[in-house]
């Protein structure tokens, strides 16, 4: 019986112990990985040519909060969005990311971003909107990070000079 004990110990101990450790997470590496992978995203967007590119940087479950749009949840919301967005004469879009902070396990990270977006205005000229944002990325499974949560706002008006 006891040999029988030790013997389960030997194959539970291993399990038991692989379970509770956590991959090496190095931040450095993890945040020029994030911010590289977001410079693609982005140069890919203000590319706006291949609408399956631009969407698949955004996880299956991804919920988008705009201004001025709908709540945006799931892939086929969003990849309608960015057709849509990517058909629209004079659309253009670009954004840089900063400071990525990560949870303790290295799976989330949020960071915060400065948008500019360009749309044609009410009399058909060029308008664009300087937007600030945050975005939440998840490392998934296969060790892409993917944005899970993508919002942004209007950026205050500059406050007046005092003279």
């Amino acid at each position: 019986m006891r040999s029988r004990l030790i013997d389960l110990s030997v194959l539970i101990l291993p399990l038991v112990l692989g379970g509770c450790s956590q991959r090496g997470f190095d931040p450095a590496t993890e945040q020029a990985k994030l911010l590289r992978r977001d410079a693609e995203w982005a140069d890919l967007a203000s590319a706006g040519k291949d609408v399956e590119k631009i969407v698949s940087y955004w996880s299956d479950d991804a919920v988008l909060i705009f201004p001025g749009q709908p709540v945006l949840e799931g892939k086929a919301a969003i990849r309608a969005y960015v057709a849509e967005s990517l058909n629209t004469p004079g659309f253009k879009i670009h954004w840089v990311s900063e400071k990525p902070v990560f949870s303790p396990d290295g799976k989330l990270a949020y960071m915060r971003g400065k948008d500019e977006l360009t749309v044609p205005g009410p009399n058909g000229a060029p308008v664009t909107a300087h937007l600030r944002g945050i975005s939440i990325w998840r490392l998934d499974a296969d060790g892409q990070w993917r944005c899970i949560v993508d919002i942004s706002n209007e950026e205050p008006p500059a406050a007046p000079v005092a003279k």
